[in-house]
């Protein structure tokens, strides 16, 4: 999997998805050039969402970027495995491009456990799968050498979006199999990842800028990695402060702020401290 990609936020409205205004957003990232689109990640709060909610959002990203050059990277990952493969097998059936699949939280699986886990989830399926490694939430770390074993023998299993902040990690695949695509999943890294082999970002501060992620990645894979630093510099600040709270907080206020959704959470998340609203408004004003 290559491009650009925007880990979607969900909108709530009256403690609901706001399926109108997530529609919107998706088709605002189609016209913003984003290749990927991806619900029911992090970003999307998707451990607070019922799977019926959870399978909605996946339908209406199917949905809006049908006839579009944009495709779907559903968010299809559990700490229960059955409950993963029943995600993913719903994913394929309603029509997504692939999977991203977390490593399983919580139940702190050894290395053999995680290898299992992929492994069954790819072969419940024939569309893509992507590895999603976030330790920094999970507990739970996806080493090169397990993904790359995944890869040999589940040829569905394609790429790994990598989280865990290290940049170490995308030269580490690339010494050992330049097969598997490498994702950032950190968006201050993005430009690092992309100039050290990756193929990708699956970004947080697209939701609010599309185009400029878009630029930034486009730019790296075509060569000019002058230009996509450029763009990297450019949301050095902005990268910064969506993440002066935990994601989704920082950029669902900062949506807001744009008035591009309303400003509601599912608990246990809340909106910013009254500091950190603060200071996410002085640096979005400078961009808007």
């Amino acid at each position: 999997m290559i491009g650009a990609m925007t880990a979607l936020i969900t909108p709530f409205k009256n403690g609901k998805v706001d399926s109108e205004t997530f529609a919107k957003l998706i088709q605002r990232q189609i016209d913003n050039g984003i290749d990927f689109v991806v619900p029911m990640g992090t970003t999307g709060e998707s451990a607070t969402l019922s799977h019926n909610e959870h399978k909605e959002c996946i339908e209406i990203a199917v949905e809006v970027c049908k006839n579009s050059s944009a495709k779907v990277l559903a968010g299809a990952g559990s700490n229960s495995t059955a409950e993963a493969i029943d995600l993913a097998k719903f994913a394929q059936k309603c029509g997504a491009d692939a999977i991203l699949s977390v490593s399983p939280y919580y139940n702190k699986p050894t290395q053999k456990g995680i290898f299992e886990h992929f492994k069954a989830i790819a072969n419940s399926i024939d569309i893509e799968v992507a590895l999603y490694n976030v330790p920094g939430r999970t507990n739970s770390n996806i080493l090169p050498d397990t993904a790359i074993n995944l890869s040999k023998i589940c040829p569905n299993i394609t790429t790994v979006k990598e989280a865990s902040g290290d940049v170490s990690k995308a030269i580490e695949y690339q010494s050992k199999d330049k097969k598997l695509d490498i994702l950032s999943g950190d968006d201050a890294i993005n430009y690092a990842i992309l100039a050290c082999g990756g193929k990708g970002v699956i970004s947080v501060t697209s939701n609010l800028f599309p185009k400029k992620v878009s630029e930034l990645v486009h730019t790296a894979n075509s060569g000019d990695l002058k230009a996509s630093k450029k763009i990297s510099e450019e949301l050095y600040e902005l990268n910064k402060i969506l993440f002066i709270e935990s994601n989704p907080i920082p950029i669902k206020y900062a949506m807001y702020l744009a008035g591009l959704c309303e400003l509601e959470y599912r608990l246990p998340l809340t909106p910013p401290s009254n500091e950190n609203m603060k200071k996410i408004e002085e640096v979005v004003k400078k961009y808007l």
